[in-house]
């Protein structure tokens, strides 16, 4: 077997063992972000950067639910297709937390209430939306990168429409 099977075998064993132990941590108590999860992996022993847990949360359609004291906390979906499942999210975190959106040439902002712009950034790439190359989430904003100015102006319209219809 060459060396370049072996290390990719090596990765994946070890993707799958992360992703186990998030399962795990998870099931076991409330962790509310990424950078949570990221501590407690090193604790278990297991190093990952903030990108990798953020694909690793993607591939196990993990999503955030509102925990009993009222702060959000991952847990695995409850089994629906992804895009469909994207879609509700979307429209509950329209409802809940999106305040307006722009476009400027290929560029769409989306405004959140504070905190919620990473779970609305998720959810856009979780609906594999049309001429979407890419996003980034801060606080509060989601910049969504379309191949296209005009396809820009079309998300734009749709996601305006449905903060419309709230």
């Amino acid at each position: 077997m060459s060396a370049s099977i072996k290390s990719l075998e090596r990765c994946e064993s070890m993707k799958a063992n992360r992703q186990r132990a998030i399962l795990h941590l998870i099931s076991e108590q409330d962790v509310e972000t990424q950078e949570q999860m990221r501590e407690l992996l090193k604790c278990v022993g297991i190093r990952a950067t903030q990108a990798t847990i953020s694909r690793d949360i993607k591939e196990l359609n993990l999503i955030k639910q509102p925990a009993e004291d009222g702060r959000y906390r991952y847990t695995p979906s409850d089994g629906l297709p992804v895009r469909r499942a994207a879609a509700g999210r979307m429209q509950n975190i329209f409802k809940e937390g999106v305040t307006s959106c722009d476009s400027a040439q290929n560029l769409v902002v989306v405004r959140t209430m504070p905190g919620l712009a990473p779970a609305a950034g998720a959810a856009l790439d979780g609906m594999e939306l049309d001429g979407l190359v890419g996003s980034l989430a801060g606080d509060d904003t989601v910049l969504l990168i379309m191949r296209t100015n005009q396809a820009a102006e079309r998300l734009c319209k749709e996601l305006a429409s449905m903060l419309e219809r709230g």
